[in-house]
Formats: C-alpha cells, sequence, structure tokens
C-alpha cells in the first residue's frame, strides 16, 4: 500500500446539492498517495448517505459521522483520523483541479516548506474570476517573522491580509497544525479561517506562496448571510477572534502592531456585518463610515455580495440614506427593501449623490472605481470608508470591546 502523503479533510454540512462535484474532483487526482476525509458534521440531508456510497467505491475515503458541532469541530475530527505528512482542506461545495494535489506537494518537498499556499478561482453564477497572492516567492524563518507575518492580518491598506485567510488554498504540516488547530475555541464561529491561518504562520519556518489557481471556490447565495439578529452575539463571537489572534501572535509581533493590525480587521469586520452603518448605544446614534454621505443623501451600492446585501438590509431598518438603485457586474435576481439588482450600465450620474463601493478591499475597490470611471460615472461621487484610527479606537470602546478585543457588553 502507498505511502499516505496528503490527508485531504472535507467538512460537510446541508451541501447535498455541491457535495458530489467535490469529490469526484478529489477522486480524479492525478497524484495517488492521499486518504480522503470526509467528515459528515451531523448533516440533515443526504450528505451522510453520499459520503457512504462514495466510501464503498473507493478505499482512499475514510468517512465521519459525528454530532453537528460545528466547522472548527469538524475540522479537528478530520485531523485527530489524519495519518498523512500534509493536511489539504477543502470545502464540500468546492471543487478542485485535477493536478490540485500534485502541485500542492511538489511545491511543499521541493522548498521543505511548512506551509503552502496558492492562487484560486472564485466561481459564481458561471462566471470564473482568478485570484492569484501578490507576495509570490519563498521564505525562510527571518522573512517570515521580518516582513511576512507583521502584515499577514493588515498590510497597511485598508483592510487588506497581507495573506488570505482561506485554509483551502494552503497545503499545511501535519505535526504543526497540530500543535495549534486543537487550541482554537470551537466557539468562534466567525473567522474560523483566520484563526487556524495566522496562528498556524506564526509557528511556520519556512513558506511558499505560488501563483497557480488550483482551488474553485463556489460562492453562492444562499451562503451569505443577510441580516443580523443580534449585534452583541456577533461582537463576542468577533471578539473571540481577535483575542486569539492576539495570544497567538504576540510572540512574533510587538504589540503596537499587533494591536493595529486586529483593531483594523475587527473594524472591517463590524463595517461589513453591519451594512456600514453601525448602531453606537452609547451616543444613541449611527456611526457612519461613509465619509461625506449624509442622512438622506441619495445613494447608488454597488456589490450585491455580503456587505452591500447588509447595506440593504440595514438601511430598511434605519431609513438612513435614499438608496436609488443597487448595482453589481455579477447580476442576478435579488431584491431587499424594494430595490433590486441592476445592471451597471443603468445608473446615470444625475440620479445620486453618492455611489458606495460595498468592498473592504482596497485592490476591488480601485479596480470598480476605475471600471466606472470608464462608463463616464464621476469618480468624485466615489465614497471612501473612513480610516482614522483614533476614531475605530472610539468606536470599538464605545460598542464595549477593551484593550484585549474581548466584548464586555451584554448578550441579552
Amino acid at each position: 500500500m502507498n505511502t499516505v502523503e496528503i490527508s485531504v479533510i472535507v467538512p460537510i454540512y446541508r451541501i447535498e446539492n455541491y457535495l458530489p462535484d467535490c469529490i469526484d474532483s478529489l477522486l480524479d487526482q492525478s497524484f495517488s498517495n492521499f486518504e480522503l476525509i470526509l467528515v459528515d458534521d451531523g448533516s440533515p440531508d443526504s450528505c451522510p448517505e453520499i459520503c457512504d456510497d462514495y466510501s464503498k467505491k473507493d478505499t482512499r475515503i475514510n468517512v465521519i459521522h459525528k454530532k453537528n458541532g460545528g466547522l472548527l469541530s469538524a475540522r479537528k475530527a478530520g485531523l485527530e483520523a489524519a495519518k498523512g505528512k500534509y493536511i489539504s482542506y477543502v470545502d464540500g461545495d468546492d471543487w478542485v483541479d485535477k493536478f490540485y494535489l500534485d502541485t500542492l506537494f511538489k511545491l511543499a518537498e521541493a522548498n521543505d516548506s511548512d506551509l503552502v499556499v496558492t492562487g484560486h478561482f472564485r466561481e459564481f453564477n458561471g462566471k470564473i474570476e482568478t485570484i492569484k497572492p501578490k507576495m509570490a516567492g519563498i521564505y525562510d524563518e527571518d522573512e517570515l517573522k521580518s516582513s511576512i507575518v507583521p502584515n499577514a492580518i493588515y498590510n497597511g491598506d485598508f483592510c487588506e491580509h497581507g495573506m488570505s485567510t482561506y485554509v483551502w488554498n494552503k497545503l499545511f504540516k501535519r505535526e504543526l497544525l497540530n500543535k495549534i488547530l486543537f487550541d482554537v475555541p470551537n466557539e468562534i464561529v466567525m473567522g474560523e479561517d483566520a484563526a487556524i491561518t495566522y496562528a498556524y504562520l506564526a509557528i511556520s519556518k519556512s513558506l511558499v506562496i505560488s501563483k497557480i489557481p488550483l482551488y474553485y471556490y463556489r460562492q453562492r447565495h444562499d451562503s451569505i448571510v443577510k441580516s443580523i439578529e443580534n449585534p452583541n452575539t456577533e461582537y463576542y463571537r468577533l471578539g473571540l477572534l481577535m483575542n486569539f489572534l492576539k495570544l497567538k501572535l504576540s510572540h512574533v509581533i510587538d504589540e503596537p502592531t499587533l494591536d493595529r493590525q486586529i483593531k483594523y480587521y475587527l473594524y472591517s469586520q463590524i463595517l461589513v456585518r453591519s451594512g456600514g452603518l453601525i448602531e453606537n448605544p452609547l451616543k444613541a446614534s449611527f456611526f457612519n463610515p461613509f465619509l461625506e454621505v449624509k442622512q438622506n443623501s441619495k445613494v447608488v451600492v454597488y456589490s450585491s455580495g455580503s456587505f452591500g446585501q447588509h447595506i440593504l438590509s440595514t438601511n430598511v431598518k434605519a431609513d438612513f440614506f435614499q438608496i436609488t438603485k443597487w448595482i453589481d457586474v455579477d447580476f442576478h435576481e435579488l431584491i431587499i427593501g424594494g430595490n433590486s439588482v441592476k445592471p451597471i450600465s443603468s445608473i446615470t450620474n444625475i440620479e445620486f449623490d453618492f455611489l458606495i463601493i460595498a468592498t473592504i478591499n482596497p485592490s476591488t475597490y480601485k479596480s470598480i472605481k476605475m471600471e466606472l470611471g470608464l462608463m463616464g460615472i464621476d469618480t468624485k461621487k466615489i465614497v471612501k470608508i473612513n480610516t482614522d484610527e483614533s476614531e475605530i479606537q472610539n468606536l470599538l470602546t464605545d460598542l464595549g470591546f477593551d484593550k484585549n478585543f474581548l466584548f464586555q457588553g451584554s448578550l441579552i
């Protein structure tokens, strides 16, 4: 029997429509020395039966059925059962290139790397976008500590990561992953990937980053959470993540640098989840991050992704802006508060005061702004987000976060 070089772990919950494509792509790998661990996290649909059926056809498959405990618990269960030298995580609603494992393995072995990072494809409604890391290269321990880790969470351009949070475009060494994964609290249910990736990076001594795209990430409408039932619960969950990151990275990043990285990361996550308008209980008002935009301004919102959807949903409750149009190049049927998504060609300068590009990624923002300008949109009307550090710190304090980023407010 061949040696198991890579253990591929697939956490599974309510993805019966996508799971066969994922498993088929893994069984079709050019690389043969791997095991496939399917972790059924108490899925209530037909996923358990799908897993069992595949395991009867291929001896490389190991199926774990467990009580539902969340994504982290599924990843831990898979790691406990893993035998490979390396670990690869694949989400069950995605799929991979035929040479996915082969390329990851050769990148790791050729460079004796603790961590491999690659590019990926983003698939949305049949459209495929290629995403490539910017910092391709080989990095030793000194370079990791001096340039990679201090910029991993926040690279100085709000709010862009120096390294992507995803675990699914990476290859980990099992012996190192064992040292950090089981320390991640299962209560972290927002930003689980970031908790794993950055904690692992902090103990790595070698890294290779390749621009080769190998992984197909499927962005689904039904995976986007469109409303916040209890903001304090979300703040509590985000606080757990941020506190964990501070704890795990404190030995490799000086405190002021680390606090600044986490502060901007926390702020960006609150922005997206809140729809921009953040209710400030101490001041009985909304914190409006969109510079120059006033209450009752006529606004066009660009993007029907998570941030865009939250802006529309929040505005339904707050009635802050007059949203005249909702646009996106990824046009699809979606209606929130009477606004449906329109193509970007549908707007004219006279129908709005400001245009909000609903992204916290500066590279994406700049690209969209340029494209809108080419179409004749007045780029002076395109809004910037408030990134003043002192104002952000005041906001976080008002919301109830302490100096270690733990949320101290009431959860009732």
